[in-house]
């Protein structure tokens, strides 16, 4: 039996180099590995989209589009909408009853989110659960690996605080603990240098983007401010294209021969940023035709086939878990 991965992700706009980086590009490799669920999760969208739910509607479908055109295969990981799985609401409703609002605002993912929100004195309740929530999307599939950034390792944690204590509370040990995996390449910053790449920041590259769009964020990237004549020396940390060429490029020692000549002078930001397009172009070139051939009808059935799926296995589970509570009412 494969171990069960679970991922996803909040449909609140188009995916992005960010996530290619972060998440899909090891979703693709490890679809075989791994008996794979990938949930395109509305219902967390709409914890800080409520008022806007056709945006979410109608990302579901651009999110769908985005995981088939980077190579994951529906016929091999089940990809499905969350809000279309109601055993996951009932689970979160459990869930809630063991855990203390003290510890939800301890959480430092949680804690993080509001603050870049601006999320002070008027935090939504369904926010501030989402740890919870994430929970109970993890433990109604028995998902055992969860593909992560840093950043999400407290959720992590506390997923696991909520099935043991789930499991001493009813002796049982129907529902099982996760592990992170965290990605090799990790955070992408976003074409400002200021932040990780972002959808609501606009500092992203879309994995959809035409190639003149590519080209016209690529050219507005940070490099270093002090570097204005090709003759002056300029600072390779903190470079954002140089933090792209590194996971983009596929010559290494060349990355490393331009880092020389741009730290000792004698190289252009906008040569570099030519070179950093050319990769990138060649890299989206192909998800933007495979995304181009996909027709409507296709995306609706993946998504139908991938719930149903999803579904068969969370009514499994939580048949198991009325059971243990002892609320089955045979």
């Amino acid at each position: 039996m494969k171990q069960i991965l679970l991922t996803g992700d909040r449909p609140s706009g188009k995916l992005h180099l960010g996530h290619y980086v972060g998440s899909l590009q090891n979703r693709v490799k490890m679809q075989s590995e791994y008996d794979s669920f990938i949930m395109i999760a509305d219902v967390q969208a709409l914890t800080d989209n409520f008022e806007n739910p056709e945006l979410v509607k109608r990302c579901v479908h651009e999110v769908a589009c985005d995981y088939l055109a980077v190579g994951i295969d529906p016929n091999i990981a089940t990809i499905y909408i969350q809000s279309q799985i109601p055993e996951i609401a009932e689970l979160t409703i459990f869930f809630m009853n063991l855990v203390t609002l003290s510890r939800l605002e301890r959480n430092p993912t949680v804690k993080a989110e509001l603050a870049q929100k601006g999320m002070t004195d008027s935090i939504p309740v369904g926010f501030l659960c989402y740890p919870i929530s994430q929970a109970a999307d993890i433990a109604a599939f028995g998902a055992e690996i969860i593909p992560v950034g840093e950043d999400q390792l407290p959720m992590i944690e506390q997923t696991n605080e909520i099935v043991r204590r789930f499991n001493r509370i009813y002796n049982t040990d129907i529902l099982k603990e996760c592990q992170a995996h965290i990605g090799v390449n990790g955070r992408l910053p976003g074409i400002d240098g200021r932040n990780k790449a972002s959808k609501s920041l606009g500092n992203a590259i879309f994995l959809s983007d035409e190639p003149a769009v590519v080209k016209e964020k690529v050219m507005s990237m940070y490099t270093d401010p002090s570097h204005i004549h090709v003759s002056d020396k300029g600072r390779v940390e903190g470079n954002v294209v140089f933090t792209y060429l590194d996971i983009f490029h596929a010559d290494e020692e060349e990355v490393f021969d331009l880092k020389l000549r741009y730290q000792n002078g004698g190289m252009g930001d906008v040569l570099l940023k030519d070179i950093l397009f050319k990769d990138l172009n060649a890299l989206l070139g192909p998800i933007r035709e495979r995304r181009a051939a996909l027709s409507p009808e296709q995306i609706r059935d993946v998504l139908a086939d991938g719930t149903r799926r999803a579904r068969a296995k969370a009514v499994e589970m939580m048949e198991a878990v009325r059971d243990a509570m002892s609320i089955d009412y045979k």
